[in-house]
């Protein structure tokens, strides 16, 4: 047993349930599911950003102000009306919060419109990470603004790029983007054929001085790269003042408003005249912006984007002015006890994640006492071997690290070479998931975020030039080892500050260093010495850093980052498929499993370092839902048929592919992913039904669309950067075909027979990550929908509506079954529930069982919360035969006492009569209890059923055969009833 060495926050949650919102799921349509969260017996509703997103958003990261709640999604009338009814339910409510980058689009986004109107001297410049001096002369002072979808000549000689006027300005509208013009190049435009004006109004006319006082104006604005806080203001003040003169005017003057109408007409040019858009042109050189082609980003953008989004800019959330405008509306949510906590997004992301992070606790514990107890969690990736920083005041992370090691434990990982092999056998390939993230870090680099790798070796070559050990490498030797290290990093980031660097800071750039010079041997071993020292930087008596030396480290660091989850989950994954459900969200494809031990030791540490951190198995960010995870880790215990199937598909299908010059299209990489990802996603109902002849249309819609996005993320034959439509074309084809097409009856015939055997253990992995996430240390996320089967896939796949009716009926059914379930009720047990819990096993399809343990384990995580958030942690062993498919352990708190019992790799104990691990099946496997359960009788709250601890030999711990625990229902919650808890069982299928 174990206790907490850290406290963990007062607002944490029992249990989390992450809510979609968006313009098709409002905060009016949440309210409306308030009452079934209650029931289901959710404490803390988790919703995604509430805050103002880039108009059609669907997820709410693209925010463009932090300031307001999203209109689309109801605006504050709703959020008001949804937070007290949240509380009016006994709810509380996390808010999902980025601190990181913001929607460029300047519809919405005033504040990046402002910059791209005055450039540097706009107010909100520092808000945003821009290089406003970067390597390409051409942008200095400007910001490349890579909108187009074709070349900027091309856009501009078509005529896609044109002046509008409005409200005393002038903008350039592209598609539906309004971006606005200079003012102070305004003139140019509005001072075209200025004489035929003066001919109309005539020289002395009112109308014609107050234009040309308004012209004045704006040429005597202080130019946009002013940095004097005097002119800045006074350009501010003045643009203002003549935009709304210049309004007024061509709302009163027929004579002014025609004068400018035929201005920009003349400046709009006429397709088929190349010439004609000449004055357009050196308009937009006069910009604080330089508009280009999308493709140019990789290569030249010159601001911070969230990976390579160039939609999405990143904000210098450091500086405090920044940090206190985009927090004051989040801020005073928690003050005022409408939010109980916030997830904070993407926090490797950020300059310096842990002063962010004290800011905020700082901001928290100055707005009231409640606020200073919010509940705080990170969206933060830990590779192997990598723990949360001690020192983050946070409860921990968003739950990714428990994700993996529950589906571990549930993967056979006896099986890694062999399935290793068949993979190779099947592409017709060996290399290693090392090799292959290697390649596609590089790859990044050098493609993605190109333009952010050459700011930053430039910075690395100016720091070696104050280094005479150093000066003499060259600009592209800096840029190739530099490269090498970056591919070479084995975590995220590391955490170097002007404080200094941790233990483990300095041992992950050690070991960066060390692996960049195994792969380069050829390399100077000196300029990997000095890129340690860039990285570690620490002035020694022998050698000072170099001015600048520490913002250079902690850049580099905040790069390494994107390059790591590009890298990594969004190209090796797709690239080095063993067993797919291995390919997650901080995944490790290379580590193939865990064993129970390691299991408990993860859950030990948890409960020891952070006992109130997430605890997710479906994310809205995950690769695939937890069911379909489940399903697919299931191969692992079945190689010899999962061979057999998986090459005779390829025969079968051999008709559907595309021969593309040498190649085929699907390759055989993304022909293996595909029918792992069809395993996954076939829907239960047509696991035990009738062979079809074509897959449904739906399903089909799905999984070509999941190909499209998996091909593209690979980036081998195709990707976003660089299309290959008939690649594309044949991959989407080859879905069609196998799943509908002239061959799909005889590949159906195959298939569903065997997703049909893998179903069952998936299902009960399903089952058993269930409960093992109900019971460990930490708090319990649901995903939304979730609580029934859910095969879904990336996203947007995982984003499609929840049929929340269909969920309430079935709890409604349940309930009944439900009120005796928690230790509280113990003496109102319902005769005949062990049958009921036996009916929904067998028709598991239909997801009444999955429905009730979560509804189950929910409620008594509501019921007893500190039990699973303040409980001891006792890992309990299992004796007998099949000793090794079982998981158990303890939760204890103050004399209450809860067993967790769910089996693992069971296609090897599954009885012959159901396919599932039930009963006899168990031989005389036992698990031994705690000692507090001598002489004692626990109740499953699963089934209702009673069981008496038999004693173990030679005074050993007490016991209880797994056949009798897992009798009904393949997996067990076990409570030790106290002497007035226990009440004669009713008779049933147990006695």
């Amino acid at each position: 047993m174990t206790s907490p060495t850290r406290d963990r926050p007062a607002e944490t949650p029992g249990t989390t349930y992450r809510l979609q919102l968006h313009g098709g799921f409002t905060l009016d349509d949440a309210r409306a599911v308030v009452p079934y969260l209650a029931a289901l017996g959710v404490t803390t509703c988790y919703c995604s950003p509430v805050f103002t997103a880039k108009p059609g958003s669907t997820h709410g990261y693209d925010v463009s102000r932090h300031t307001e709640i999203n209109p689309e999604l109801g605006g504050e009338a709703a959020f008001e009306a949804f937070a007290e009814a949240l509380a009016a339910s006994g709810m509380r409510l996390l808010l999902d919060f980025v601190p990181n980058h913001m929607s460029n689009d300047p519809r919405t986004n005033l504040w990046w419109r402002d910059v791209l109107e005055n450039g540097p001297s706009s107010p909100f410049a520092r808000y945003f990470d821009v290089d406003w001096d970067p390597v390409k002369t051409e942008l200095t002072d400007r910001l490349l603004l890579p909108i187009l979808g074709e070349q900027y000549g091309e856009a501009l000689e078509r005529g896609a790029l044109r002046l509008t006027f409005d409200d005393g300005a002038l903008e350039l509208a592209y598609g539906d983007l309004l971006v606005p013009i200079n003012p102070r190049r305004a003139p140019l435009v509005l001072a075209f054929d200025i004489e035929a004006l003066e001919q109309t109004l005539g020289p002395d006319h009112a109308d014609m001085r107050e234009f040309l006082s308004v012209l004045t104006a704006l040429r005597n604005l202080p130019p946009y790269t002013e940095r004097d806080p005097a002119q800045i203001a006074e350009r501010h003040r003045e643009k203002a003042v003549a935009r709304e003169r210049l309004a007024a005017l061509a709302a009163r003057s027929d004579a002014v408003r025609a004068h400018i109408e035929r201005a920009v007409a003349a400046f709009n040019g006429t397709p088929g005249d190349p010439a004609s858009f000449d004055r357009l042109h050196e308009l937009l050189e006069l910009q604080a912006y330089r508009l280009a082609s999308w493709r140019t980003a990789s290569d030249e953008i010159n601001y911070r984007r969230f990976f390579d989004i160039n939609e999405l800019a990143g904000l210098r959330v450091e500086d405090p002015e920044v940090f206190d405008e985009i927090h004051r509306l989040l801020l005073d949510l928690i003050a005022s006890g409408k939010a109980a906590g916030v997830r904070l997004d993407h926090v490797d992301g950020l300059f310096d994640p842990q002063g962010y992070l004290l800011r905020l606790r700082d901001a928290l514990a100055s707005r009231s006492q409640e606020a200073g107890r919010a509940y705080v969690v990170v969206e933060k990736i830990l590779s192997a071997g990598e723990g949360l920083r001690s020192d983050w005041p946070v409860a921990g992370t968003t739950g990714y690290t428990f994700l993996n090691d529950v589906n571990g434990v549930l993967v056979d990982g006896r099986q890694a070479k062999r399935l290793q092999r068949i993979r190779a056998r099947f592409v017709g390939r060996q290399e290693t998931f090392a090799d292959v993230a290697y390649d596609s870090k590089r790859l990044i680099v050098s493609t993605a975020l190109s333009s952010e790798f050459q700011v930053l070796t430039q910075a690395v070559n100016r720091l070696s030039e104050h280094d005479r050990r150093a000066r003499d490498f060259t600009l592209g030797s800096i840029r190739r080892a530099l490269r090498e290290v970056v591919a070479c990093f084995p975590v995220y980031r590391t955490y170097v500050t002007p404080a200094g660097a941790t233990a483990a800071d300095g041992e992950a750039v050690d070991l960066a260093v060390a692996e960049a010079r195994r792969r380069n041997p050829a390399v100077e071993s000196s300029i990997f010495d000095f890129l340690r020292a860039v990285l570690l930087p620490s002035a020694t008596p022998d050698r000072p850093a170099p001015p600048g030396a520490m913002a250079v480290a902690m850049r580099v660091q905040q790069y390494t980052a994107p390059v790591q989850a590009k890298g990594v989950e969004d190209t090796a994954c797709y690239r080095y498929v063993v067993l797919a459900s291995l390919n997650e969200v901080g995944g490790e494809p290379s580590r193939f499993g865990r064993t129970v031990h390691e299991f408990h030791a993860a859950n030990l540490a948890r409960r020891r370092d952070w006992p109130g951190e997430m605890l997710a198995s479906t994310t809205h960010d995950t690769k695939r839902s937890e069911d379909a995870r489940a399903r697919i880790t299931a191969l692992s215990e079945m190689p010899d048929a999962w061979q057999a199937a998986v090459l005779r598909w390829r025969r079968m299908n051999g008709p559907n592919r595309t021969r593309l010059g040498g190649t085929q299209a699907p390759d055989p990489n993304d022909e293996y992913l595909f029918y792992q990802t069809l395993v996954g996603a076939w829907p239960p109902e047509l696991a035990v039904e009738e062979v079809p002849r074509q897959a449904p249309a739906d399903l089909v819609a799905r999984l070509a669309a999941y190909m499209h996005k998996a091909i593209k993320e690979a980036k081998l034959h195709t990707s976003w950067i660089t299309p290959n439509a008939e690649y594309e074309t044949a991959v989407a084809s080859f879905v069609e075909r196998t799943l509908t097409g002239r061959t799909a009856p005889a590949f159906l015939a195959s298939f569903v027979p065997f997703v049909r055997r893998a179903s069952l253990p998936g299902m009960v992995n399903a089952l058993a990550q269930l409960v093992l996430k109900i019971v460990s240390p930490g708090v319990a996320d649901f995903y939304q929908g979730t609580e029934l089967w859910d095969l879904s896939l990336v996203d947007p796949d995982n984003r499609r509506p929840v049929d929340w009716p269909r969920r309430q009926a079935l709890l409604d059914e349940l309930n009944p079954w439900l009120s005796d379930a928690t230790p509280a009720r113990a003496g109102g047990h319902v005769p005949g529930r062990p049958a009921a819990v036996a009916d929904w096993v067998a028709a598991w399809p239909d997801g009444r069982i999955k429905l009730f343990l979560t509804a189950l384990g929910a409620r008594l995580r509501r019921e007893r919360p500190a039990l699973f958030l303040d409980g001891a942690y006792e890992p309990l062993a299992a004796v007998g035969g099949y000793a090794e498919h079982v998981v158990a352990f303890a939760r204890h708190l103050e004399g209450q006492t809860l067993v967790a019992v769910v089996p693992r790799l069971t296609s090897r104990v599954a009885d012959r009569e159901h396919g599932l691990p039930l009963g006899d099946a168990w031989g005389e496997t036992a698990v031994a209890l705690p000692a507090t359960c001598r002489g004692r009788r626990l109740r499953d709250l699963v089934t209702g059923a009673r069981l008496d601890a038999v004693n173990g030999p030679d005074d050993g711990p007490p016991r209880l055969p797994v056949s009798r625990i897992l009798a009904v229902c393949p997996v067990a919650l076990l409570w030790l009833e106290e002497a007035r808890d226990a009440v004669e069982p009713a008779r049933g299928v147990l006695e």
